[in-house]
Formats: structure tokens, sequence, C-alpha cells
């Protein structure tokens, strides 16, 4: 939680609709979705471009190919990292799996995560 919030400090945090969703979904709470509804508006969602989606369905196929499922979310938060040359800060386990094949694939050596 503190690289979060250190990188929210230093303006290094992006936002993407798919996360927004993902991260408000499940919720039931009507103030807590509120509050962070409203902490989330601070952020605008960047453009997602059809090759972007194109490159999420490419590197979903990679990692298939190589024994590890990845979600369609997880995937494009990589295509759209690896687009903008962002990094990715998580500690989903899943993602970070996806994140190690695509980066053993990389032939320009570009890291997805620090």
């Amino acid at each position: 939680m503190a690289a979060l919030s250190e990188a929210i400090r230093d303006g290094r945090v992006a936002m993407i609709g798919p996360i927004r969703q993902e991260l408000l979904s499940g919720i039931s709470n009507t103030v807590q979705f509120e509050r962070l509804r409203s902490i989330l508006d601070a952020f605008a969602d960047e453009p997602i471009t059809t090759a972007i989606y194109v490159e999420a369905a490419r590197l979903d196929n990679l990692c298939r190919t190589r024994g590890v499922q990845c979600g369609e979310v997880d995937m494009l938060l990589c295509a759209t990292a690896l687009h903008y040359g962002w990094t990715i800060l998580t500690s989903d386990a899943g993602l970070l799996r996806c994140v190690e094949v695509i980066e053993s694939n990389r032939k320009d050596r570009r890291k997805l995560r620090e």
C-alpha cells in the first residue's frame, strides 16, 4: 500500500476504464461504492485503441501457449502498459505470472513491473 500511495503522490498512477470497473464491481454498500468512485474520479481514463485490444489478444494467446491462463482485463492492462510505457504495480499472483511470460518473450526486454 505504501508503494501505491507514493506513486499517487508522485503523479505516476494512470487509470483505464476496465480497471475502474473492476475496482468498483462487487461493492454492495452504496456509501463505500460512492466513496471509492469519488476517489477514482481524480484519475481520467486513458484511451484504449483498437491496436491495444488486438495486442491484448495476442498477449493472451502467448500466455495460453505457455500454459498460463490470464483474464481479459489483465491482458488489456498489460497491453495498455506496454503501449504507454507504464509499469504495473500489483500483488495479484495471477497477473504477475502473466507479466513474467510477457516479459520473457519481449525482444526489447522492456519491463512491465519494477
